[in-house]
């Protein structure tokens, strides 16, 4: 790619102030002990946000007949004319009824979730009964360290935390867009909105402080483009995580494409060998992703409208599947090269690059089953023989690859019409995913039960979903766990507080 499409922040400085399903137990017992601390209490983790609105209406309709073209205010005890499509100053919709609602119950669930005092993930669930569990023989290490990251995620509180830079002029005003973690959560790629059109990107470094706390570092060498990003993964060119794979959308006469930005760009202690950057003529692509297998070294796919494309970065060479609908989301497994894709027609299917044939038939699509709409996330487990996958009918399902059967489902996700990431935290036990609707939910990967859901700091939009990171090791292997969220431009930190001095305390087996 030429240096000459992208702008420095040096040469750009003013820019900164424009801008039913069916149980597997191989799965189940193989993978996760079964034994949980009494019920499990379904109750306890039920969205009460998503059902707010049709809470209120009730009791609205409860409180006085429903009139056709009017609206009961119970606090005003008296009825007003709705008046859709008009042109009022002030129009009373249904819609802006529903936001209101909508917003009124974010409000409280915030204000209940500030509480020191959290409602456990299950009922009798807490850290002393498991610990004492953990003491007296009853339960398995395995099966006390999932449980108990249970509890840490229901009393995790918000803080917000303070972007510093070295350049302090230029405060981070622009909403944040994407954010995507290595694979050692040590660096968090970001792509942020700027006001006067375009993107801007930057990586942020973290650093954990003895009290709990974190802190998090933008590096100020700061890249734009005037061209929306579809779709961010990390890539290993020359070392792990050394670069970051973008699809761009082409704008006006400039066509989309697929460009390879060397991570160093974004350090501002070695800023003048930024190593290999390149662009690839990849026209719309959706999706993308990086394969680490060893048989296909160095090559990287893009999800297109009705197409595969997977190519090689240092020989150039490509090959390319027709797939009959938009490939939205993609990831390589490990083991073996072999691909999967999600695809809006709800279809998920693999591609095994040591095969050659790519007809039309199809022939060489394998591990092919189907959701209800558009997929817009695909996981593998680590074992490789199930992927999570969520569709915009807010269905998060795992699939056995295997017998191509759904093992379970994970209920209470919010989408509609949203490009959505899951986030699979295998090693802890949990699935989070963030909601049209602006809430962030967690669940166990185990059994499904909905163990939290975390309001928005900020009021619900379509602007303004959130984009997080979950891990035990935020920062690296010296790293602090919690969930970090950035919501418009805000960053915040939901830490495990005494999560680290009670595993401290914890008897080795």
């Amino acid at each position: 790619m030429k240096r000459g499409n992208w702008r420095g922040r040096r040469s750009r400085r003013h820019h900164h102030h424009h801008h039913h399903h069916h149980d597997d137990s191989d799965w189940s017992m193989r993978n996760h002990p079964t034994d949980t601390p009494e019920s499990s209490d379904r109750s306890s983790g039920s969205d009460s946000a998503s059902s707010s609105t049709s809470t209120s209406t009730s009791t609205s309709s409860a409180s006085a007949p429903e009139l056709p073209g009017f609206y009961f205010d119970p606090e005003k005890n008296r009825y007003f004319r709705l008046l859709p499509g008009h042109n009022n100053c002030n129009p009373l919709t249904r819609e802006m009824l529903e936001e209101k609602e909508r917003e009124k119950q974010r409000t409280k669930l915030l204000a209940e979730d500030e509480r020191a005092r959290k409602k456990a993930p299950r009922r009798g669930l807490n850290s002393a009964l498991l610990l004492q569990r953990r003491r007296l023989g009853e339960l398995p290490l395995s099966s006390y360290c999932r449980l108990i990251h249970e509890v840490k995620v229901s009393e995790m509180k918000r803080h917000k935390l303070e972007l510093q830079s070295t350049d302090s002029s230029s405060p981070n005003t622009d909403n944040f867009r994407l954010i995507v973690a290595d694979s050692a959560c040590e660096r968090v790629f970001t792509v942020n909105d700027v006001s006067h059109g375009g993107c801007k990107y930057g990586i942020i470094n973290f650093s954990g402080c003895r009290n709990g706390s974190l802190s998090v570092d933008m590096c100020d060498n700061l890249y734009f483009t005037n061209r929306k990003v579809n779709s961010v993964c990390w890539a290993s060119v020359t070392h792990s995580d050394s670069h970051v794979l973008l699809c761009l959308v082409g704008i006006s006469q400039t066509p989309g494409c697929v460009s390879l930005l060397p991570a160093s760009l974004f350090s501002n202690s070695n800023p003048d060998q930024p190593g290999m950057l390149c662009s690839f003529k990849i026209s719309t692509a959706w999706s993308c992703a990086w394969c680490l297998n060893p048989q296909a070294d160095k090559t990287f796919s893009t999800g297109l409208s009705r197409s595969v494309i997977v190519t090689n970065v240092v020989t150039g060479r490509r090959q390319t599947y027709s797939t009959g609908s938009d490939v939205l989301t993609q990831q390589f497994a490990l083991r073996a090269p072999v691909l999967f894709n999600g695809c809006r027609s709800g279809e998920i299917f693999s591609i095994d690059l040591r095969q050659r044939g790519r007809g039309r038939d199809h022939s060489w699509k394998s591990s092919r089953f189907h959701q209800d709409s558009a997929v817009t996330s695909v996981r593998l487990l680590q074992d490789e023989n199930y992927l999570l996958a969520a569709d915009m009918l807010g269905k998060i399902k795992l699939w056995d690859v295997r017998t191509r059967r759904v093992v379970k489902q994970y209920e209470g996700h919010n989408n509609e019409y949203a490009y959505l990431p899951l986030h699979l935290c295998e090693q802890e036990g949990l699935l989070l995913a963030v909601g049209q609707d602006c809430y962030t939910r967690l669940w166990s990967l185990q059994d499904g039960h909905l163990l939290r859901t975390i309001p928005s700091p900020h009021p619900a939009g379509k602007d303004s979903i959130p984009n997080v990171v979950f891990s035990s090791q935020l920062g690296g292997r010296r790293g602090l766990p919690g969930l970090l969220m950035a919501v418009c431009h805000d960053l915040y930190y939901y830490p495990y507080g005494d999560y680290q001095s009670r595993m401290a305390s914890e008897p080795q087996s």
